[in-house]
């Protein structure tokens, strides 16, 4: 083997006349009659190599042999390439290497794919290989900026006195809102281990344990649908503090934030994130995880209905539900056709009954719903909209959760479409004041919105017995250009307070002491006041490389059906696995 010297990316016109080793695989292969020019590839970048019949006539012969993605290692001396060849386009790319020894390491099959261009093959075929689409630029460049954000986050956190703790993988299986991934035990017979959906009761006992400041960059497992920012196996980082409120946990996830994008990216985020409260997100924004970079805010269009003869409205409202509008510029781009596309993908994706509509001329109302208005009411609304001539309205009145998502998801479509959004902005927020609980209709009962030790907020804790609904949480997150980031919550640590929300839960005495039993019993040795967050890191990442699914910041993803092409998990187990487990498979 020819140990090497330097990387692919290093030498420059400094180095010439130096004898140098490469190693690396073929990039590109170009023979010019007398003269053979190779690209040599590694992670650090790209080299061209020559060889010259006339000085190696041998080395020459084997070198036209040759293909793409060979792997070789070369001596040479590094030459200055003639004034009209440098290649501004490389870093390399004003020497060459005049090779005189070859060893080649290992010949390539043909490629299934190009690996000097990732949009070569559809992304299921370059997933089934990989290995070989983690050589391209792309995802080298995201693989190492992934790096340098890890690197970034624990020179914060060690900055600040944390201290990295690792927890245990193989847990109890505890309710924390998604499925488990369970795992038999061999040697305990009919009993499973569960994969952590977070270390959320571990780190907690950390706080018992007298660790103040606790994190670690982890592993998690949630058996849920998936979509393009969710795989099965994620990546936190997990953090948790004593002795703390709110706003400290607030301060440091906004510094630790801000120093991962100006340790990766050279961006100056604000120095204070803005906060929303929850119920002002939704109305707004119709999100709890709003994109701020453009405007276009949810209106309240509920009084104008009131005073119109539009009674599919009217009826919406008497139910209890809400009618919210938007105002979108340039309603000529919006023809029936398109609006017709766009009320397709509110019904469909959001389930809502559908998209009414008016566009602005001078200053009346036409088309959609616009005659069920007076033209008095139609000058109140265009006023109180602030509307331009031109601009087009879109309204949806259906049950409240139904206009806010479809609203709200609306809006970032219409956003895109109008090119609203700066190139390279970036919008962080904290959205606070989360509700401590939610309805669930189906089960007839109260669920934790986040987890069953979410504090609530203090100066709502009258209302867990007659208002449970509108008691706040001291909950938490924080939001990146539509991306929430992470979340977290002060926690519970006084046991009857925990026990009187298990309560308002509908987790028995007895449940709580099977599910829960030992950090129970831990807060009964002398609980800190203490809370925390988890950081979504493979979001984070995916929002620093500028791409829109977590797959691509992930050595080796799952597809949206938690799959794995590459090696074909999950698979089958032999009988003798399932008898020594104890398991009998059904259907």
């Amino acid at each position: 083997m020819l140990k090497r010297t330097h990387n692919c990316g290093e030498l420059r016109s400094a180095n010439l006349n130096q004898e140098v080793v490469l190693n690396g695989w073929i990039a590109k292969h170009r023979d010019h009659g007398g003269l053979i020019f190779i690209d040599i590839r590694d992670r650090y970048g790209k080299t061209q190599i020559v060889f010259n019949v006339e000085l190696q006539p041998e080395l020459f012969e084997i070198a036209k042999r040759l293909g793409l993605e060979d792997v070789i290692g070369v001596h040479g001396i590094v030459m200055s390439r003639p004034e009209g060849n440098i290649n501004s386009q490389m870093s390399t790319g004003d020497i060459d290497i005049e090779v005189d020894q070859l060893i080649v390491y290992n010949e390539s099959d043909p490629l299934p794919f190009d690996v000097n261009d990732r949009t070569s093959a559809m992304e299921d075929h370059r997933l089934k290989y990989r290995y070989l689409e983690l050589r391209t630029a792309e995802l080298q460049n995201h693989l190492l900026l992934r790096h340098r954000a890890a690197k970034a986050t624990r020179d914060y956190l060690d900055s600040n006195d944390f201290i990295e703790i690792e927890t245990p993988v193989l847990m109890k299986s505890t309710p924390e809102g998604a499925r488990d991934f369970l795992v038999p035990s061999r040697i305990h017979k009919h009993k499973f281990y569960a994969l952590p959906q977070s270390p959320q009761t571990y780190k907690q006992l950390l706080m018992v344990s007298g660790f103040d400041k606790y994190y670690q960059i982890v592993k998690c497992f949630r058996d849920e649908d998936f979509r393009a920012d969710r795989q099965p196996e994620f990546t936190q980082i997990d953090l948790e503090m004593s002795f703390i409120k709110q706003e400290d946990v607030i301060d440091l996830g906004t510094d630790l934030v801000k120093f991962i994008w100006k340790s990766v990216l050279d961006v100056d985020l604000p120095q204070v994130f803005p906060t929303l409260p929850y119920h002002e997100a939704l109305e707004t924004y119709g999100s709890d995880k709003p994109d701020i970079r453009f405007e276009m805010k949810l209106m309240e269009f509920a009084h104008f209905v009131e005073q119109s003869e539009f009674n599919a409205f009217k009826n919406v409202l008497a139910a209890g539900g809400r009618v919210k509008a938007i105002v979108c510029p340039n309603g000529k781009n919006y023809s029936r056709k398109t609006i017709d596309e766009l009320t397709g993908y509110v019904k469909t994706y959001f389930s809502a009954k559908g998209l009414a509509w008016m566009k602005i001329s001078g200053d009346t109302l036409e088309g959609g719903i616009s005659k069920f208005f007076t033209e008095e009411l139609q000058r109140k609304i265009i006023s109180e909209y602030e509307a331009n001539d031109g601009d087009i309205i879109f309204i949806i009145g259906d049950d409240p959760q139904v206009v806010f998502s479809a609203l709200g998801a609306l809006r970032l479509e219409l956003g895109k479409r109008e090119n609203l959004i700066k190139p390279g902005s970036w919008a962080p927020l904290w959205v606070t004041d989360f509700p401590l609980v939610e309805w669930n209709s189906d089960s007839n009962r109260w669920d934790a919105l986040h987890h069953p030790f979410t504090s609530p907020n203090f100066e709502d804790i009258h209302l867990l017995d007659a208002e449970p609904g509108n008691c706040r949480s001291l909950a938490y997150d924080v939001v990146m250009n539509g991306y929430e980031l992470g979340g977290g919550s002060i926690r519970i640590h006084d046991t009857n307070l925990q026990q009187k929300v298990f309560g308002l839960l509908g987790i028995s005495t007895a449940e709580a002491e099977e599910k829960f039993g030992f950090l129970l019993n831990a807060f009964r040795f002398g609980a800190p006041p203490h809370g925390g967050m988890a950081f979504g890191f493979d979001r984070i990442v995916m929002l620093l490389v500028g791409s829109s699914q977590i797959r691509d910041v992930i050595a080796f993803p799952k597809t949206t059906s938690a799959a794995s092409l590459m090696d074909n998990s999950p698979s089958l187990v032999d009988q003798q696995q399932l008898d020594e487990l104890g398991l009998l498979l059904k259907g």
